[in-house]
C-alpha cells in the first residue's frame, strides 16, 4: 500500500497480524455506575493499558515494522505532543530502528520523559514561534529519515483501528462507538473497524471544544484549522485533521461533537474515582461526551475508545481546584 493510499479494513486485519504478540490486548470495562447513570450498557475499551500507556504503540509498531532494512537503518523521525512519540520510541527500540521525535517544550513532563527512556532522541520547539511540520520535514530531510506522521499515515490508520476491531470481537455490535479525536487518526481507523464489523454502529468521534477544527470540518466537509488550542486535552492539541483522516471520516464517521475543558475534568475524575482507572484529559473525550450527555444513548449499547493514561501529575491539583468550582452536570 502506497502512502498516499486511504486504507482499508483488510490492512486493519494485516495491521492486527502484525501487532500479534507486540501489542496488548487491552481489557474492556464496565461500570454499573456509569450504566445507571446514562441509561446505558457502556464498554471502555481500556487503551491507557496499551504499551507506552495510549492506543498510539499500535499504529507506531504497524508503520515501522513495515520499513525497509535501509530505511530501519537511517531511522525515522515524528512530531509529537507525547503519546505518539512515546510509541514510535519504543516501537523503534523493539525494531532496533533509531528515532528522532520533535515535541513542544511544553509538553507533558511524563511524555518528555519517558519518550527518552525509550531511547528516542527529543528536539525540542516552541509552539508560538515554529511549526512541528514544517521543522520535522526540514530535519527529515537534513538527515536522510523516514518521517512518520502522528496521524496522517495509512499504515498509522490501519494500526489504530485494531483497538475498535478488538472491542467488536470482544463484546460485539454495539449501537454507537464514541472516539476521541485530535488528528483523526484513532477515530479513522475506529471507523474502518466499524464499517466491517458492526455496519449500523454509528461512529462519533469527540474533541474538545477549544480544538474543535475536526467538528467544523465535519460540518461544512471542508477542512479547517485551529491555532494552538488552549485545553487540557494535550493530545488533541492537531492543528487539523489530516488529509487521509479528513477524507475517512466524511465517508465513515457519522457524528463530530465537543466537550469544554471543565466537562472533562468532571468526566476524567469520574473515571478515576468509579472505575478505578488512571486516563488523561484526551483520553476522556470519548466518555465524557457521554457522561455529560451531549450525546445522548439512554437504552444503547455503546462503546467507548479510552485513548490513553500519561497523565501530568503536576496538573492534577489544578483540575482538582478547576473542578471544585464548577458543579456537577450529572448526579454521582
Amino acid at each position: 500500500m502506497a502512502p498516499e493510499t486511504l486504507p482499508t479494513y483488510a490492512d486493519v486485519e494485516d495491521a492486527a497480524g502484525r501487532l500479534h504478540g507486540r501489542a496488548h490486548h487491552t481489557p474492556v470495562v464496565t461500570s454499573s455506575t456509569v450504566d445507571r447513570m446514562t441509561g446505558a450498557e457502556v464498554f471502555f475499551k481500556c487503551e491507557n493499558f496499551q504499551r507506552a500507556g495510549a492506543f498510539k504503540f499500535r499504529g507506531a509498531y504497524n508503520a515501522l515494522s513495515r520499513l525497509s532494512p535501509e530505511a530501519r537503518k537511517r531511522g525515522v523521525l515524528t512530531f509529537s505532543s507525547g503519546n505518539h512519540a512515546q510509541a514510535i520510541a519504543l516501537a523503534g527500540q523493539l525494531l532496533g530502528i533509531p528515532t528522532t521525535i520533535v515535541m513542544p517544550r511544553d509538553a507533558p513532563a511524563v511524555k518528555l520523559e519517558a519518550t527518552r527512556g525509550y531511547g528516542g532522541e527529543v528536539v525540542l520547539y516552541d509552539r508560538a514561534t515554529s511549526h512541528r511540520e514544517e521543522l520535522g520535514q526540514r530535519l527529515a530531510a537534513e538527515r536522510g529519515l523516514t518521517l512518520i506522521p502522528p496521524y496522517d499515515h495509512p499504515h498509522i490508520v490501519a494500526g489504530q483501528g485494531t483497538a475498535a476491531r478488538e472491542l467488536f470481537e470482544e463484546v460485539g455490535a454495539l449501537d454507537c462507538l464514541l472516539v476521541p479525536c485530535g488528528g483523526g487518526g484513532l477515530l479513522s481507523g475506529s471507523a474502518l473497524a466499524a464499517s466491517a464489523l458492526a455496519p449500523s454502529c454509528k461512529v462519533v468521534g469527540v474533541e474538545p471544544a477549544a480544538g474543535d477544527d475536526g467538528t467544523r470540518s465535519f460540518r461544512t466537509r471542508t477542512l479547517q484549522q485551529v491555532q494552538n488550542p488552549d485545553t487540557i486535552a494535550d493530545g488533541a492539541r492537531t492543528q487539523s485533521l489530516g488529509r487521509i483522516t479528513f477524507a475517512l471520516v466524511l465517508r465513515l464517521v457519522h457524528d463530530m461533537v465537543t466537550v469544554t475543558d471543565d466537562q472533562l475534568i468532571r468526566g476524567m475524575f469520574l473515571l478515576w474515582e468509579r472505575l478505578k482507572i488512571v486516563v488523561e484529559p484526551t483520553g476522556a473525550l470519548g466518555a465524557t461526551a457521554l457522561l455529560e450527555r451531549i450525546v445522548d444513548l439512554r437504552g444503547k449499547r455503546v462503546g467507548v475508545i479510552v485513548s490513553g493514561g500519561n497523565v501530568d501529575l503536576g496538573q492534577v491539583g489544578d483540575w482538582v481546584k478547576r473542578r471544585e468550582a464548577t458543579p456537577r452536570a450529572i448526579p454521582s
